[in-house]
């Protein structure tokens, strides 16, 4: 059997504050975000399974995804631990993530390829994790170069 790449793409809105940052990301702003999460595995052979032929299931990804990171993550704010403030604003506005890490694109892609890794089902590996925070900017995780 093949190894068999599959993509489930993601929105969500949400904001985030560089702090210590040279330029104007330093300040609180929000961004669309889109990403493309990729997952490998071999398709199910067994005849009598309801998922032949499938790597996973394309809903079992979008609820792995959407549980642990889309409803979290959607029209929040995230702040490093840090930050000015931050548990003031968490108190007030709750949809406040904080983390101890800076909330960049690429700090980002790589906070959620560890969540999303740890809940994949059995035989499926998380590939890739691509996170675009404008039309033309991107980061992206790959597994390969994570070993």
């Amino acid at each position: 059997m093949s190894i068999i790449r599959i993509t489930r793409e993601f929105s969500f809105e949400g904001a985030h504050a560089l702090g210590g940052y040279d330029g104007k990301c330093c300040h609180i702003h929000g961004h669309s975000y889109r990403m493309e999460v990729t997952v490998t595995g071999e398709p199910v052979a067994d005849e009598d399974s309801p998922k032949k032929g499938m790597v996973i299931d394309f809903t079992d990804l979008k609820k792995i995804v959407g549980e642990n990171i889309i409803d979290k993550f959607d029209h929040a704010l995230v702040m490093r631990q840090d930050a000015p403030l931050a548990e003031e604003i968490q108190k007030t506005y709750g949809n406040v993530i904080v983390v101890d890490f800076q909330p960049t694109s690429e700090m980002l892609a790589t906070y959620f390829s560890d969540v999303i890794s740890g809940l994949l089902p059995k035989g499926v590996k998380l590939f890739s994790v691509k996170l675009w925070e404008t039309e033309k900017s991107c980061a992206a995780w790959y597994a390969s170069d994570n070993i």
